[in-house]
């Protein structure tokens, strides 16, 4: 088993040397960085275990690094250090996530059982995730992945409407993780305790739909040997998946509204209708506008299911999450496949980048499980994943080149936004005098 990986970050060298020096001789792999926005530059390829940074940094302060590294991986245990202690900070810290807080100058022999608890403790998390993986019990929240203003605006929707009953309509193409949303909102709801039934409705033949959904009677048609309670019975007092609902024939979209409305279900061939207490949350992969228009999807239907709407982003919109999701996965393969991969290299993150996944969040997934399946180990490379590798290649030869003033105005964006939008210290870092990017930021409508 590899060393565990600890990141440090801190401005002085002097603090870095001694860090670096200490972890290597107490078992760890060091990874030093100066400031904040280096820092979140390593993260991306690599899975580290535990980071260990300063509070007061130029860039970015430690507590903004702290929220930072939490949105890229949750399961990333933070140590803030500092040589200006208050309650305060220390409160703010701990309440962001932090494992704890410790002082400087630092004791080396605290550190050190500090960081030995703390990496046990990420180890038996490790094994509680496996044994929940293995009995399906793997919380469905913290499937979603991502850091970008989308998916950060999804989790913030799915985390108020857990709490209600409403109806949800998730709205999004496929492989983006519809059902993953469903999931996490009943992970979150009062029904968490009740069953979690995924229905793909248009991978169920049309003439079983009615007996899937509602159940049957004994006899109510050639082969109903028993009586069947369905699944909406199944799922009493927890929540119904009903992906790709505008396939559902008209007949049996009338009944599902019904079912809604009466919150009651008739067995296909019963005389007596059962109650059920059942959250729907509906998704289709197609744009609900389009298909209202061409009735695939009922008017009464929709105004029913559509209480509370989720659009669930492309990756090709979100590719600022593509590292996380990457680290996302090989934590889970590492665990399924027994493997040690330690990340991507940089050719292979470039071209995972460069290529806008059609099928989303689930052909990433898949190209990395096939990469494992191939046998990669230790870092993954562009060789593991040779599809991709063809497919980057080409659409880089056919991109057309930025004009200068498209790169310069990148480059005026990105300085902007790491040095939080202080102009000075942004057009020090490019090169240029302050007159010239306030000229520019004019010229491009941001003045």
């Amino acid at each position: 088993m590899d060393r565990p990986k600890i990141l440090v970050v801190d401005d002085e060298k002097s603090i870095r040397d001694l860090l670096s020096a200490a972890l290597g001789q107490w078992g760890y792999q060091a990874f030093l960085s100066t400031s904040g926005p280096e820092a979140l530059g390593m993260l991306k390829g690599q899975l580290l275990d535990a980071a260990l940074i300063d509070i007061r940094m130029p860039d970015m302060d430690g507590i903004e690094l702290l929220r930072e590294l939490k949105r890229y991986d949750s399961s990333m245990e933070v140590v803030i250090m500092t040589g200006y202690p208050t309650v305060t900070t220390a409160v703010e810290a701990l309440k962001e996530g932090a494992y704890d807080y410790l002082t400087k100058p630092l004791i080396m022999d605290e550190l050190k059982h500090l960081l030995a608890r703390l990496i046990e403790r990420r180890f038996l998390r490790k094994e509680v995730n496996t044994l929940r993986s293995r009995l399906g019990e793997q919380l469905a929240v913290n499937e979603l992945v991502g850091v970008s203003p989308q998916m950060q605006a999804v989790k913030e929707v799915v985390a108020k409407v857990a709490v209600s009953d409403s109806p949800v309509m998730v709205e999004g193409e496929s492989g983006t993780g519809k059902e993953l949303v469903a999931a996490a909102i009943h992970r979150l709801s009062p029904r968490t305790k009740g069953a979690f039934i995924p229905v793909n409705c248009s991978a169920i033949p049309t003439d079983l739909l009615e007996s899937e959904l509602f159940g049957h009677v004994r006899g109510a048609f050639t082969g109903a040997v028993a009586d069947s309670i369905g699944l909406f019975r199944s799922a009493n007092g927890g929540t119904i998946f009903l992906d790709e609902v505008a396939e559902l024939p008209p007949a049996l979209q009338v009944k599902l509204l019904r079912v809604l409305q009466e919150k009651e279900v008739r067995p296909v061939g019963a005389t007596k209708t059962h109650n059920v207490d059942v959250r729907v949350i509906a998704a289709t992969n197609r744009q609900l506008e389009e298909a209202l228009k061409d009735g695939s999807l009922r008017q009464d239907l929709f105004y029913r299911l559509n209480v509370v709407r989720v659009q669930m982003p492309p990756l090709r919109e979100r590719k600022e999450d593509i590292p996380a999701l990457v680290a996302h996965f090989l934590r889970q393969f590492n665990q399924r496949f027994r493997r040690e991969v330690t990340g991507l290299d940089p050719e292979a993150l470039a071209a995972l980048m460069a290529y806008d996944f059609p099928g989303n969040v689930r052909e990433l997934e898949n190209l990395i499980e096939r990469a494992y399946a191939l046998g990669a180990r230790d870092h993954l490379t562009l060789a593991d994943l040779p599809s991709l590798g063809a497919g980057a290649k080409q659409a880089e030869a056919s991109r057309p080149l930025p004009t200068l003033a498209e790169v310069e105005k990148d480059l005026i964006l990105r300085a902007l936004q790491v040095h939080k939008n202080d102009k000075e210290h942004a057009a020090k870092a490019l090169g240029l005098s302050r007159r010239t990017i306030y000229r520019r930021l004019k010229e491009y409508g941001l003045l």
